[in-house]
């Protein structure tokens, strides 16, 4: 069996890869893939701390696709069932509550890092991420109900910071900067209705139903493939897995390009 990384292996393995001192970074990990970690995510958390230092600061999605009732989860966890049954599945949603709703399907490291004392949660129902370090409040302050992943989302404000993104274990199909690019391009898609449920000042559940972009991961696995061939992308192993790292505007502009150039033609 492949022996445990510990912090001070984690340290060195991240700076090989690139990641320096004071910046701020997504972060999107599969800790199973990154093979045994003494300590897990806290000593994951912990080795990212060490080589970005106070000045740095560690954004991860924190994301709660139960919260509604278009997303696949909620369509596989009712096919089958009756009106009546599928009304009784929405009405058992609970309320998003930024400082206690755990994310869903976002991996160890993301749901430490939401838990942490100091860290901050953007207030999006569905898509939002939380943050934990000096310019976290700067990053996820802005998360408007309309834009679960767009300008007015924390990836705007990570693109704006010249923020970076760190990929551990995972391959650019979890790559939520590349959603940037949808809502950039002339040709955006469509947009369509989302329901989630929240909570008002009173603390009473409530039903929102919006509109907002159709988005659409399909082609995110293509995009990475071209995207991994440019030098600016930095490779090297992190654990047993793979880490990727590279500047979110240079993701998110040449996602525009490519996505410009292939989506209509399919």
């Amino acid at each position: 069996m492949t022996e445990p990384i510990d912090r001070a292996g984690l340290a060195a393995e991240l700076r090989a890869v690139g990641l320096t001192e004071g910046r701020s970074v997504l972060v999107h990990a599969s800790l199973r893939r990154m093979g045994p970690v003494a300590g897990g995510p806290v000593t994951v958390l912990a080795a990212l701390r060490d080589v970005l230092g106070d000045a740095g600061t560690v954004v991860v999605p924190a994301q709660t696709a139960g919260n509604s009732i278009t997303s696949p989860a909620f369509r596989a966890h009712t096919a089958g069932l009756s009106a009546r049954e599928a009304t009784e599945v929405e009405a058992s949603i609970p309320p998003f509550r930024p400082e206690h709703s755990p994310s869903e399907g976002m991996g160890a490291l993301a749901e430490h890092v939401r838990r942490q004392p100091g860290a901050l949660r953007s207030r999006h129902p569905q898509t939002s991420f939380a943050a934990l370090g000096p310019d976290a409040a700067e990053l996820i302050g802005v998360h408007d109900l309309e834009c679960h992943l767009g300008e007015r989302s924390p990836l705007g404000a990570l693109y704006a910071a010249d923020a970076l993104v760190l990929l551990l274990g995972v391959g650019y199909a979890a790559c939520t900067a590349f959603h940037l690019a949808e809502y950039r391009l002339v040709r955006r898609p469509a947009w369509r209705p989302y329901r989630c449920y929240t909570l008002d000042d009173a603390g009473r559940r409530v039903r929102r139903d919006f509109q907002g972009l159709d988005m659409n991961d399909s082609d995110f696995t293509r995009i990475g493939v071209a995207l991994d061939a440019l030098p600016s992308v930095r490779r090297g192993p992190v654990g047993a897995g793979t880490g990727r790292l590279f500047e979110i505007r240079v993701a998110v502009d040449f996602a525009g390009r490519w996505m410009s150039d292939h989506r209509h033609t399919r």
